[in-house]
């Protein structure tokens, strides 16, 4: 029978104690008086006899190949055991079996424990009040929804590490307006200013990155101007971590983690990761990070004592630009262009780029607000600034570089489709702009639920058929309603308890 130490142990106190090799092998639950004999006799319990175990149980199958193995791992530490198993299997044949991966996968992790040397972690002294770490961390897997439509987003999350005290926007980019947005509002909502701004080495808005400053290092390449003037307004250092360095921004790192963990409790526990909004989802978020800084406020305060208090006002949460406008009615953000209403071109219009749209003014007034477009090469094309174009050159429809974005909805190139059917392509491409003209000056959905009627026919239609369509007034059957009349007495009793209760 196999004993454990405990029983061991209580056998011997119980001998101590007088009892017979009987008594104590019944009170540590042991079967055999002779266990108890055995154990006097050794004066050792059970895992002080234990021997370290120096020899195989079974054959190592790769030993007549590790050699070589060996060499390939000393000459490329890089390689992966799979890799080296399908060379092996292709040198050897039937030699190795595909069950036997498992085992080359543990030797070379053996191998690579005892050979090779890593770079380690190193613990960190944080000072109260000296960093605030800065990172964007994805949250797209938390699968949210803004009126039904999937959200794709950041959090710029900001992280005293002293205290782990934290806040955070919500963003659609790690850029350099981003970092302002969740910078100045962390700064706001602390009321204080530390002395260093730590971010990452791969934050491309803090760095100057051009075409020929990609592949230089930081001292070479410098901090964006831009960046270093927001820190400067508010008395910050610039910071970041050393290359290939994670660690040494561990604690936003962290804290990243846990705070997608929180949400996704507080999901759980809402029921739905639908929102109204993007203001009433980043309501959500506030209400989460403040019950995770409830814990935090004793070292919050340790921080806050050697801090300088914030006392300049933010900047704008908006950059603005001076644009052209094209003479494609196009005007270029960055790498990215929108269309603006045809008058303006070759205008000179303000922009003002915010995190999630832009304004374009002109003299004075605000002539349009477009959803800010992320990364190259995007470009957003309202067909209302160019179908009178288009009415004008019908010609150009068909080569039209944005011709995709001239269908608006589904309905929209399907009616094109069937036009095309049945009307030759100048007089189909005719009535289809003046149907998307319509659609321009009135209601889009007007024309779609037209079209859709349209289609569902085998008849033939045109611009003019939609147009009267829409301009159809909608018959609708106003139900009698039934006058309600209203009888006081009863609010009388609704009285006559309390007047009761006041009696007695």
């Amino acid at each position: 029978m196999t004993v454990t130490d405990a029983q061991v142990r209580l056998i011997m106190k119980e001998r101590t104690n007088g009892k017979t090799q009987e008594q104590a092998a019944v009170k540590a639950n042991v079967r055999s008086r002779k266990t108890v004999q055995k154990y006097e006799q050794l004066g050792q319990i059970p895992s002080e006899l234990k021997q370290p175990r120096t020899h195989r149980t079974r054959l190592d199958p790769f030993e007549a190949d590790w050699a070589e193995l060996e060499k390939k791992l000393e000459e490329a530490p890089e390689l992966e055991a799979k890799a080296l198993f399908e060379w092996l299997c292709e040198r050897e044949g039937a030699k190795y079996q595909e069950g036997q991966l498992r085992t080359l996968q543990r030797h070379i992790s053996n191998w690579r424990a005892l050979h090779r040397s890593q770079l380690l972690s190193l613990d960190q002294v944080h000072q109260p009040g000296e960093v605030l770490q800065t990172d964007g961390t994805c949250m797209n897997e938390l699968k949210i929804t803004i009126q039904q439509g999937t959200f794709e987003h950041i959090v710029i999350h900001s992280v005293l590490p002293y205290s782990n005290w934290e806040w955070g926007r919500v963003v659609q980019s790690e850029s350099l307006l981003a970092i302002r947005l969740g910078l100045q509002s962390t700064l706001i909502r602390l009321g204080y200013v530390p002395q260093v701004h730590q971010t990452d080495n791969t934050t491309a808005a803090t760095h100057k990155l051009g075409l020929d400053g990609r592949h230089k290092s930081l001292q070479e390449r410098g901090f964006n101007e831009e960046y270093l003037q927001l820190l400067a307004h508010y008395g910050l250092e610039a910071r970041t971590i050393h290359k290939a360095s994670p660690n040494e921004n561990g604690d936003v790192e962290a804290s990243n983690g846990g705070f997608k963990r929180a949400v996704e409790q507080h999901l759980l526990l809402r029921g739905s990761r639908e929102f109204t909004s993007i203001a009433a989802y980043e309501t959500f978020l506030f209400g989460i990070m403040e019950k995770r800084n409830a814990g935090r406020q004793q070292k919050l305060a340790e921080e806050v004592a050697v801090m300088k208090p914030l006392l300049v006002t933010p900047w704008p949460h908006m950059r603005e630009l001076n644009v052209r406008v094209g003479s494609n009615g196009i005007l270029r953000v960055g790498a990215n262009g929108y269309t603006v209403p045809s008058g303006l071109k070759g205008k000179r219009v303000s922009v003002r780029i915010y995190e999630w749209q832009i304004e374009v003014w002109y003299a004075n007034q605000r002539v349009e607000t477009l959803p800010r477009l992320t990364g190259n090469h995007h470009y957003h094309i309202n067909y209302r600034h160019v179908i009178d174009t288009l009415l004008r050159k019908p010609g150009g429809f068909r080569n039209y570089r944005y011709f995709e974005d001239m269908f608006p909805q589904e309905a929209f190139r399907q009616a094109w489709e069937a036009l095309k059917a049945y009307l030759p392509p100048r007089k189909a491409d005719m009535v289809y702009l003046r149907i998307l003209k319509q659609a321009a000056l009135g209601l889009e959905t007007d024309v779609t639920q037209a079209l859709t009627l349209l289609l569902s026919t085998k008849t033939t239609w045109d611009d003019n058929t939609v147009a009267e369509l829409v301009q159809q007034p909608a018959h609708r059957i106003i139900p009698d309603l039934i006058p309600q009349v209203v009888n006081l007495s009863i609010y009388d009793q609704l009285l006559q308890p309390e007047a009761c209760y006041a009696t007695n």
